[in-house]
């Protein structure tokens, strides 16, 4: 386990801009371009979180939970870079693996094997890297000959195989999972539960967005509550599913 991965938010806000439904209707814009009104659309501001302060140090196992539309996604893309803060800090230190959006850089027309490699690129794999362990990649998805075929030949299954291992192949200090990862059929979710468990162990942090109650209080020691882009509680997983749920611990958040 990394003994120096860190995670530091400090006053950490991220706003969207969007435009309403009016302002994006073709009606609306050829109205404005036949009577040459030129202000332009007036976006509605979206407040996704706000004012989050958070530190997680190594052997951290954070749950981040909420109800749907709380912020929780957001926080995990923050956490990933993916998302960059419109007011206050983020300090990261540690290679994250994000196990979320996993179908991101696939192209169905490109080989199983292709798609490897490009996958890995997203992910933030070097070249390098990715051609070691494409034996490896190849050997768990179970796959054979068909990695040699365009993706657009497979099936959902094959597809979840592969998109799980080559996004499990490169590890992190920082694993951050947005709901616990479940493929494949029986035999090969078992596999899959495994590696994912592996990782997690060797990770020096672990931040899981999650609404299973059982997978939190066996995985995480810590959580914090959101509620509309707020971070409203953080302790221990019993105290915020406790407050979470007020006090009905035994069902799903």
């Amino acid at each position: 386990m990394s003994t120096t991965a860190h995670i530091v938010l400090r006053n950490v806000s991220v706003t969207f801009p969007v435009l309403s439904f009016r302002d994006r209707s073709l009606r609306s814009r050829f109205v404005r371009a036949v009577t040459l009104r030129r202000e332009a659309a007036r976006p509605h501001i979206v407040t996704a979180l706000d004012g989050i302060d958070l530190d997680i140090r190594a052997g951290d196992r954070v749950a981040i939970v909420g109800a749907n539309g709380a912020g929780k996604t957001t926080l995990l893309r923050v956490l990933a870079g993916i998302y960059h803060p419109t007011a206050g800090s983020i300090d990261v230190l540690g290679r994250c693996l994000s196990l979320f959006d996993l179908s991101a850089g696939f192209d169905e027309e490109a080989t199983g094997y292709e798609n490897i490699m490009r996958r890995g690129l997203v992910i933030g794999a070097r070249r390098t890297e990715i051609d070691a362990r494409r034996a490896e990649i190849a050997e768990f998805t179970e796959l054979g000959d068909r990695l040699d075929l365009p993706l657009r030949t497979y099936s959902s299954g094959m597809m979840l195989r592969l998109i799980f291992a080559v996004a499990t192949a490169v590890e992190g200090e920082i694993v951050l999972l947005d709901e616990w990862i479940g493929v494949g059929d029986q035999q090969f979710r078992k596999k899959a539960r495994q590696r994912l468990d592996e990782i997690v162990a060797r990770a020096g942090i672990l931040v899981l967005a999650s609404h299973d109650v059982d997978l939190i209080k066996s995985t995480c020691n810590r959580a914090i509550l959101l509620q509309e882009g707020q971070m409203t509680a953080a302790g221990t997983t019993e105290e915020i599913l406790d407050l979470y749920l007020g006090g009905a611990g035994d069902r799903k958040a």
